[in-house]
């Protein structure tokens, strides 16, 4: 168990040191390249812009288990606020602090080594193991998984399980697991009046007074309800900007960002068809740019679900609860391809934090879960 843990430490401080925010990899993806192919995976890299892919595999029988991740990270944010420097692998505390250690190098670490280990005892495992490695995740996600899925279609790979290591736990590892996530839906609000002298508001039409009640009917809609694995779909404004940089005209426009994080139970359109509605209602003059930046997903709990609460309750001594709350994630566009997808990886509390950190017994117990997953599911 030592050893184990050493081995994802040192590996997970060598990810942490090479700076790769997003799109850059930062020689990221060579250093577990070059761990794979002496495990006896075939590489294919599969770079788009300056997005850096690569799909790793081992065997070719079925089933097939794909460890998917990224290496890219967010900025620091103020680095002098930094008790290490973030991109400097730093131990103290019985921690890992730097940036990715939670979100999500440790992770990658921890499903690689877990290989290691596992391909050691059983060299002769049953079906096929694959990594699918992204630069593009914490960005637009547009040529990172989005493109592997692609790529994995038009080549008739089809996987049976998925497991992301995103930074599924909440208070302890294991805590938690991603079953599904909510869509995100961005709308980019111009709400048009008329400009004019503060002094002569007959004269005028002031987008702002005319936009209150439709925002503040926006803002107390029950959407829906949820289900049993989604919580009710959220709507919040996080931008509103009408100043014309003097204090005696009023605005001519008024400008208002909102975000909807929505369940299967209101489709994107049908978001969109209400929110016209209400604005129609109070009958403003506006326009509106809609992005959809991932749809729903949700998928059924089934064997690697069963597998990881086994390794979980064998590990780490307790039972995770399934859910899809959270941010989006790389399994919007994987469960394009059909198969199970379960996300499992080290506490969030940290994550995109300043001094973002991994306790050092999550890194090794981490590792361990990820090896019996590969023992119940290929051996």
């Amino acid at each position: 168990m030592k050893e184990i843990g050493n081995d994802a430490l040192n590996l997970a401080i060598q990810l942490i040191n090479r700076e790769s925010m997003t799109p850059n990899d930062g020689g990221c993806q060579d250093l577990l390249i070059d761990a794979l192919t002496n495990m006896g995976f075939s590489i294919q890299k599969l770079p788009f812009g300056k997005v850096k892919n690569f799909w790793a595999r081992r065997g070719q029988a079925a089933p097939l288990l794909i460890f998917s991740g990224h290496t890219d990270v967010v900025p620091p944010g103020q680095l002098e606020k930094w008790q290490s420097p973030p991109f400097t692998g730093t131990v103290r505390d019985h921690c890992l602090f730097g940036r990715g250690a939670a979100d999500m190098k440790s992770a990658l670490a921890a499903m690689i080594i877990a290989c290691k280990y596992f391909l050691k005892e059983h060299p002769n495992h049953s079906g096929s193991i694959g990594f699918a490695i992204t630069s593009d995740e914490e960005g637009d996600a547009e040529d990172g998984t989005a493109k592997l899925v692609q790529y994995f279609q038009q080549q008739h790979i089809k996987p049976n399980w998925c497991l992301i290591g995103e930074a599924s736990s909440q208070q302890e590892l294991g805590d938690s697991i991603k079953i599904g996530r909510r869509g995100s839906l961005h709308g980019f609000l111009q709400v048009i009046g008329k400009q004019g002298h503060i002094a002569y508001p007959q004269l005028a039409i002031n987008p702002i007074h005319r936009s209150f009640k439709a925002l503040d009917e926006l803002t107390l809609v029950t959407w829906d309800n949820g289900d049993e694995f989604f919580t009710p779909t959220s709507f919040q404004i996080y931008n509103i900007q009408a100043d014309t940089g003097a204090s005696n005209i009023i605005p001519g426009t008024l400008t208002a960002r909102f975000n909807f994080r929505f369940s299967p139970a209101s489709p994107a359109e049908q978001l969109k068809q209400r929110v016209h509605k209400i604005l129609d209602d109070h009958d403003l003059n506006y326009k509106i740019d809609w992005k959809l930046t991932g749809q729903p997903f949700f998928s059924p709990p089934a064997r690697l679900a069963e597998a990881c609460k086994n390794a979980i309750q064998s590990i780490c001594q307790i039972e995770p609860n399934p859910n899809t709350t959270g941010g989006t994630s790389d399994g919007r566009f994987l469960a394009a391809l059909g198969c199970e997808i379960v996300e499992l990886g080290p506490p969030s509390k940290s994550i995109h934090q300043i001094n973002e950190h991994i306790k050092l017994d999550d890194l090794t117990q981490l590792t361990l879960i990820y090896q019996k997953i590969l023992n119940e599911l290929l051996y």
